[in-house]
């Protein structure tokens, strides 16, 4: 390891598990191969000898086939409160530096008090890109050990009501995602920790932060294996992403702040809904309506099978069949209509209905 060397990171991770059952975790191929490589990777190769003066050498292989090596030589060993180990990427391409990581597990509250040090970086870059991947994997060694799974790690925040919130909701189902749900109100401290304009939802995945209904779908598809939430080819991804814009850019602001919320709030004489403002809203609802009408020439916007960007429309829609207006607007679409009834059926979307 180059002594000179002297920058290092820290991570503390309470483990809802037994302190020999996290340790082991550390030394045994199996529970290894479950955790010790960053959300969205896998472990294709692992070669242990789980001994002092021996070690390991690991792959892991991202989505689009790219293979990380690295290998590790055990320094000490001591069941079931401590393990120091070297830490070498390997491979052309990748820094000769031998590093150190030293992991710590005391029994508190139930559970484990996991605290890895990793120390012997030669930068800050190299150090903080560290600290994002083993934060990752000690997520995942969280999934694999606590009794709760992925929700030992992923928290929703927002209103089960709000339209973007169930998004996210229908995006974790089709990918059978476990999940802690907060319920939250826009501007709350809560909110406002993790989203600075106060919107919902907001989301966590251990140290990971996310805000925007989008950026949390397309980490939800990019982190965690199931059925996928992007069209799989050029084409279709690109009109996916041109609906998802659209929904968010146009369709949002008149379907619901000036349409829905009207019916859901009203402000208009006499505690009745404002039908200044619902009027030109229908008109230019009408004419949106039709736009998405022509995007349904296939089974759904991006292909055959609903997407993400079919998952952020359909709760706007779902609040459009129960209005006057806007229902019999749809009653008129038929391709839009037939898509969403498909979605409707999904458990996604029976999961997820707001009470």
């Amino acid at each position: 390891m180059n002594r000179a060397a002297t920058f290092e990171l820290t991570l503390n991770r309470h483990i809802r598990a037994p302190r020999e059952k996290v340790f082991d975790a550390f030394v045994t191929e199996q529970a290894m191969r479950a955790w010790m490589c960053p959300r969205g990777m896998t472990i294709p190769e692992l070669a242990l000898d789980a001994r002092v003066g021996g070690g390991f050498r690991l792959a892991m292989r991202a989505r689009d086939g790219d293979t990380f090596r690295a290998r590790a030589s055990y320094r000490e060993i001591v069941r079931p409160e401590r393990l120091v180990y070297t830490w070498q990427w390997v491979g052309e391409g990748m820094p000769n530096i031998e590093t150190l990581i030293t992991v710590t597990f005391a029994e508190r509250e139930g559970g484990t008090e996991v605290r890895m040090t990793h120390s012997g970086f030669p930068d800050q870059v190299m150090c903080d890109s560290h600290q994002e991947g083993w934060g990752s994997c000690l997520n995942r060694l969280a999934d694999a050990l606590d009794a709760r799974g992925t929700a030992a790690s992923v928290t929703l925040l927002g209103d089960a009501r709000s339209t973007y919130t169930r998004s996210v909701r229908i995006g974790l189902a089709e990918k059978g995602i476990k999940y802690a749900m907060q319920q939250c109100a826009p501007r709350t401290p809560e909110i406002l920790a993790l989203h600075p304009f106060g919107r919902i939802p907001a989301f966590r995945d251990g140290e990971v932060r996310l805000f925007e209904s989008s950026a949390i779908l397309r980490y939800l598809e990019e982190a965690f294996p199931g059925p996928s939430l992007l069209p799989q080819n050029i084409r279709d991804r690109a009109l996916g992403e041109q609906w998802v814009s659209a929904v968010n850019s146009y369709f949002y602001d008149v379907a619901v702040r000036r349409y829905v919320l009207q019916y859901v709030f009203p402000k208009g004489a006499d505690g009745k809904p404002d039908r200044s403002v619902i009027g030109p809203a229908v008109a230019e609802l009408t004419d949106q309506l039709a736009v998405f009408e022509a995007g349904y020439a296939r089974p759904f916007l991006a292909g055959q099978q609903p997407t993400m960007a079919d998952f952020l429309l359909a709760p706007i829609v779902g609040y459009l069949e129960m209005f006057p207006e806007s229902k019999a607007i749809l009653g008129r679409l038929p391709k839009l209509s037939r898509a969403h009834a498909a979605v409707k059926e999904r458990p996604s979307w029976k999961e997820t209905q707001p009470q």
